[in-house]
């Protein structure tokens, strides 16, 4: 059981009472902010986001200030995450295709839902060039924050990270072109902290086949995993990195369960019941996913929420919270938590980006949840798979 967990003051401004902004910059009108007048808050370690492709992009050697002090950019910087009680997170890496744009949209990677896309193009002839860039980013990130952030490698080190109020960020890599076949560059990677990979994005590479963004599609759309992605769900399960089922094809989530050790994780998707895009889980790998004592991060992408496939940021929030407790029901109380997608997505505006998180959880309180199970869904639960699947470090 994991200790009782209180924000601590460097989450709140002065006054004690935040004045959550949306991602249009609209100031949240006040019955969506009394309950943070309580001392208490809720921390949130998020599934995924994509600040480090946005940051990559942006250019410059200014690009840890950026983050660090906020520019007014994007959906998630430090600023933002004290201000909504972001407590740390999968920060992915993700490399940009050969036209120079994240998908067919020139979008970042979980926009497009166009009704008849075809997978996005090949990525470019050095993807460790961009792995490397983005890894580097969030060190230097580290280095410069005069211990405002901390790169976690073990659950013991999140968790003291939230207890200290220090943003606990986790390397992940979304989409494997970079990996050789003999798998040398994984370790390297995992030594410099990489703890979590999915094989695939919504495009096909060496080691098995994404799902191109269709809606309604099921997401039973091809192939599955290759010779090699299958060799890759032993090495990352010899390292205890955590395998990424998001973004792969229904064939190739059932090579995973069929191959991997470890506990089945979707880090940002939803219920394809609700929202009938190919990207969502089918109720049957949902139940899976349960079975094997595993995770799903509930994605904010409006497109993943709605029964349409828009990117509108007026959907409303309420449907983060019908694909929380779809999925509740199928993999239950202890497999589900957020995977926002921040910096790779549309969000509803009632959210708008890492300073509206608390917003969310006035939500599920005003819906009845209570604090354990609330405090489960916003961190708890993503500590115990990982500590599941890495191991827990014990320090004296």
């Amino acid at each position: 059981m994991l200790p009782d967990i209180i924000l601590p003051a460097e989450y709140c401004p002065p006054n004690g009472t935040p004045r959550l902004r949306s991602g249009n910059g609209r100031i949240l009108k006040d019955a969506a902010t009394e309950h943070l007048t309580s001392p208490r808050r809720v921390p949130i370690f998020d599934g995924h986001n994509d600040v480090l492709l946005r940051l990559y992009r942006r250019g410059g050697t200014d690009a840890p200030r950026a983050f660090l002090e906020g520019e007014g950019k994007g959906q998630l910087d430090l600023p933002m995450a004290r201000q909504g009680g972001f407590a740390g997170g999968l920060f992915a890496i993700f490399v940009p295709s050969t036209n120079g744009a994240t998908d067919p949209n020139g979008e970042a990677p979980s926009q497009n839902v166009s009704s008849g896309a075809p997978l996005p193009p090949a990525v470019e002839l050095m993807p460790q060039r961009a792995v490397f860039a983005m890894v580097s980013l969030l060190l230097r990130i580290e280095r410069e924050s005069q211990g405002r952030v901390r790169v976690c490698r073990n659950v013991d080190d999140i968790q003291q990270g939230i207890e200290d109020g220090v943003l606990a960020p986790v390397l992940h890599i979304e989409g494997a072109e970079a990996i050789d076949p003999n798998f040398e560059l994984l370790d390297v990677l995992y030594a410099a902290g990489l703890r979590s990979l999915g094989p695939v994005w919504s495009r096909s590479n060496a080691f098995g086949h994404g799902v191109p963004f269709l809606c309604p599609s099921s997401p039973d759309t091809g192939p599955g995993l290759t010779d090699l992605g299958k060799e890759l769900i032993g090495a990352c399960n010899r390292l205890r990195i955590l395998i990424d089922l998001s973004h792969l094809n229904e064939r190739g989530f059932w090579d995973v369960a069929a191959i991997s050790k470890a506990p089945l994780v979707a880090t940002h998707s939803n219920a394809h019941a609700l929202s009938p895009h190919s990207r969502n889980l089918t109720d049957k790998q949902l139940t899976a996913i349960g079975e094997t004592g595993g995770m799903v991060g509930v994605n904010f992408a409006t497109c993943y929420l709605r029964p349409d496939g828009r990117q509108d940021a007026d959907t409303p929030v309420d449907l983060v919270i019908e694909h929380l407790e779809h999925i509740l029901k199928r993999v239950g109380e202890d497999g589900v938590g957020f995977g926002s997608d921040f910096d790779g997505a549309k969000v509803p505006a009632e959210i708008g980006n890492a300073a509206g998180l608390q917003n969310l959880v006035q939500v599920m309180r005003a819906r009845g949840y209570g604090e354990p199970l609330i405090e489960k869904l916003c961190y708890r639960n993503w500590l115990r798979v990982l500590g599941q699947i890495w191991g827990r470090v014990h320090t004296p």
